[in-house]
């Protein structure tokens, strides 16, 4: 039996989108203004005085006007990442929405904090006479969970440590190692979240509830989806959409977006299909009217069984997609970690549902349209997704070249450029780049207007491979000879 989780509503990371929308240069102004005032709204409700300085002083922060000590800035702390001070800058140069810095609000805020501070100084004074362990525990657990509340990173992760070192509860433990792994996120600090997401990953095996295994998945995922593992993090966040309950973390709505966009972009075709594609979970977001209907009412599952016998070759198709879901509002399909509905803001997933159906049946200029409204409506307006969008669409692109190039011996330039709606200078370009790293094995013949496909040979890879491995024994052997030789001379 697992006890409710703890520790899971502070921090809050919606606040760190709102303070990524304003320092990218992609968000709209509206968006910029909707942010700006999300967070002026959060600090004064929560009396957030650390984060207030943090993000908004005049030298210290990083979202202060341009020329306003600028020169007397100091250098950026071990502790922060270098994508905020990155981010910061550009906001400086791109953003017109600024983060007004009031000191008299600054000061007010701080006393409110003092204020608190001292009744839970009371507090546990109080515990430590008259009650028990348990009594003190929770009233340091109080004051980890206020520096959480008001972003003082420092003293919550301490907080948190010091709870965690007179705890003897396993489910409790976890816990706050999760509360500190969601401060190193809010922050952008991706050593201490790797760091803690070990430690996470070794207290559960040593005896965590099953619905703590199923939250650490989709923590462990969102941490390998910002260092780029989409490899690793796509069987995780997939797993998760059907267990999903860690609504601290982020939304469903945004977990939908990086399952699909971590299977689209490393799973193979077959584990595609049946993880992606027939995922009941993805149908029911992403699918059309009877997929969906179905997806909701059960009717269909994905599992083994979802073959790929019925795969229609990726080049025939040249369908135009079915009409794609608009807006999906997926307020009813969980709650917050304390039980209280969060509504949700309804997404627009028809960019993402026409990349998935485009990639799967082969239709390619539609794919690579798709992609285009993805990288401009997803990985560009997401934290977690901006700084690897470039290498995402990359990959995409390759994925897609792959996939038609595999199913022919040669192809016409011209032809497939026109499959994908692009010149053939532009695929030429592109074709190189990867041919040049060894990603497609194929050659481009300019003057005949082709592309010719090498396909790999098994048995000659296999053939090569030990000649390769043979002759380097025979030379360790050599030199070890030399060696014994020269020891047997040195006897005489």
């Amino acid at each position: 039996m697992g006890s409710d989780p703890q520790f899971a509503r502070y921090p809050n990371l919606a606040l760190a989108q709102d303070v990524f929308t304003l320092t990218n240069p992609s968000s709209s102004h509206a968006s910029r203004q909707a942010s700006l005032r999300k967070l002026q709204d959060a600090i004064s409700e929560h009396k957030m005085a650390p984060l207030y300085r943090h993000l908004a002083h005049p030298t210290d922060g990083i979202l202060n006007a341009t020329g306003e000590g600028s020169a007397s800035r100091p250098p950026p702390s071990s502790r922060r990442s270098n994508g905020s001070s990155q981010k910061a800058s550009r906001s400086r140069e791109t953003s017109s929405v600024q983060f007004p810095w009031d000191e008299e609000l600054y000061e007010k805020l701080k006393l409110e904090n003092d204020k608190e501070l001292e009744t839970f100084t009371k507090e546990e004074e109080e515990a430590a006479e008259t009650a028990g362990d348990t009594e003190i525990q929770a009233a340091k657990g109080k004051r980890a969970e206020f520096w959480a509340r008001i972003g003082d990173k420092e003293k919550a992760l301490s907080s948190y440590e010091a709870v965690f070192e007179k705890t003897g509860i396993l489910g409790t433990k976890i816990d706050l190692v999760l509360a500190i792994i969601r401060i190193g996120l809010f922050f952008g600090d991706k050593l201490l979240v790797k760091k803690h997401v070990d430690r996470a990953k070794a207290l559960v095996e040593s005896g965590g509830d099953w619905d703590r295994r199923n939250r650490l998945k989709a923590y462990q995922g969102l941490h390998l989806l910002t260092i780029r593992s989409y490899n690793l993090a796509a069987p995780l966040l997939l797993d998760s959409l059907s267990t999903f309950t860690s609504y601290e973390l982020c939304s469903y709505s945004s977990l939908v977006v990086y399952s699909v966009l971590a299977g689209s972009v490393s799973l193979k075709r077959v584990d595609f299909k049946s993880k992606v594609v027939d995922t009941p979970e993805v149908k029911a977001i992403l699918g059309d009217g009877e997929d969906k209907l179905a997806a909701l009412t059960g009717a269909v599952s994905a599992g083994s069984g979802a073959g790929d016998e019925d795969m229609k070759d990726a080049t025939l198709s040249t369908s135009t997609p079915k009409p794609a879901p608009t807006a999906v509002n997926l307020t009813t399909l969980g709650s917050s970690a304390d039980g209280v509905a969060e509504a949700e803001t309804p997404v627009d997933f028809t960019a993402l549902a026409g990349l998935v159906r485009s990639l799967y049946i082969g239709n390619y200029q539609a794919f690579f349209l798709a992609l285009a409204a993805v990288e401009e409506n997803f990985l560009s307006q997401d934290r977690y997704l901006y700084e690897h969008r470039v290498w995402f669409v990359r990959e995409m692109r390759l994925r897609g070249y792959q996939q038609l190039l595999q199913s022919y011996r040669i192809v016409s330039l011209k032809s497939m450029a026109t499959d994908f709606g692009v010149s053939v200078d532009f695929l030429d370009r592109d074709l190189a780049k990867f041919i040049a790293a060894d990603r497609i094995p194929c050659t481009i013949d300019r003057v005949n207007g082709i592309i010719e496909t090498n396909r790999p040979d098994d048995k000659n890879k296999q053939y090569t491979d030990v000649v390769k491995q043979g002759d380097a024994l025979i030379t360790k052997l050599q030199k070890y000879g030399q060696a014994v030789r020269l020891r047997g001379s040195e006897r005489g």
